[in-house]
């Protein structure tokens, strides 16, 4: 990492103090952008000496992006996400009037190939859910978090750190801090709700031995499910379902997604309920929904 000077490091200081109190970005988000910008300046003083973060031109930042590309070797979306950052540092420069015009304007986001994300089917799901052995704490814990994850459309790390406090049983919800720390309400369902309902009654006082936890989801050593202890979880439940898609983190919120958009569900209503910012970033999953019709037809259509 290379180091900046005492004008960068106060800019990137504003800078992340007020995307952090104007919009309560998480320490990692503000980490992300703080690393992109020091590679920025780090690279204009290796070519061009001292550079003010205010003095920086559009050809520089075009030099800038081909170093990305051709020394250190990112990929598209790296350089897409980096150029991103720049951006908004300066969008906030011309903000606060530090600077008169924004030289990362006309600059060209890289072209990204957006691969659909691969999402189980149906069948899939079901397969999936049935595999846990409902009858041992752990695999009545498994099979209350699978179908809360594939009712609700939760990331894994949103799932694994749910306070047993933001569970609304009698109204059906759950209340989730996702990321920049915004909350958003997700139906549970009348099936993730009796599974949790159980596993609250038979697995949950036994997997902590009477003592008072904050989690809703716990192990046997009475402590928080982590994210990759709980991946490990699905990766074996897969292999018993038989399951020989390639699985992600994200496979039941993309089965979730994808399963209510080819249902007929409105993509705004897809958005909210995964926490999506942007609705561009919801809109994969109607080209995953094509994506299946043309399958569909291909298979079936006589002349397809």
């Amino acid at each position: 990492m290379f180091a900046v000077g005492e004008d960068w490091a106060q800019a990137l200081e504003r800078f992340c103090d007020s995307l952090w109190l104007e919009e309560g970005l998480a320490r990692n988000t503000l980490d992300s952008y703080r690393r992109d910008l020091i590679l920025l300046a780090g690279w204009l003083a290796s070519q061009y000496g001292a550079v003010s973060p205010y003095e920086v031109s559009e050809l520089q930042l075009q030099g800038w992006l081909a170093y990305l590309f051709r020394e250190r070797k990112f990929s598209s979306t790296s350089a897409a996400r980096a150029l991103s950052s720049v951006r908004r540092f300066y969008r906030f420069a011309v903000r606060t009037e530090e600077m008169s015009g924004d030289p990362s304007l006309r600059l060209e986001s890289p072209r990204i190939q957006r691969g659909l994300p691969l999402a189980l089917s149906e069948a899939e799901v079901e397969s999936l859910l049935d595999v846990p052995s409902v009858e041992t704490p752990l695999g009545l814990r498994d099979r209350a978090m699978l179908e809360v994850l594939y009712a609700s459309g939760l990331r894994v790390s949103e799932l694994v750190n749910l306070p047993l406090a933001h569970l609304g049983l009698i109204e059906g919800v759950v209340r989730v801090q996702g990321k920049g720390g915004k909350e958003r309400l997700v139906p549970l369902g009348e099936q993730a709700r009796e599974w949790i309902e159980r596993y609250l009654k038979d697995a949950r006082p036994t997997l902590l031995a009477g003592q008072p936890h904050r989690a809703l989801f716990v192990t046997h050593r009475r402590e928080s499910m982590t994210r990759q202890a709980f991946w490990y979880r699905i990766k074996q439940h897969a292999r018993g379902a038989g399951i020989i898609t390639p699985l992600s983190p994200h496979t039941l919120r993309h089965a979730f997604a994808t399963h209510l958009v080819n249902h007929g569900a409105d993509l705004r209503v897809v958005q909210l309920l995964l926490g999506h910012a942007d609705i561009s970033t919801t809109q994969i999953y109607t080209h995953v929904a094509r994506e299946r019709l043309r399958q569909l037809h291909a298979r079936h259509h006589p002349r397809g």
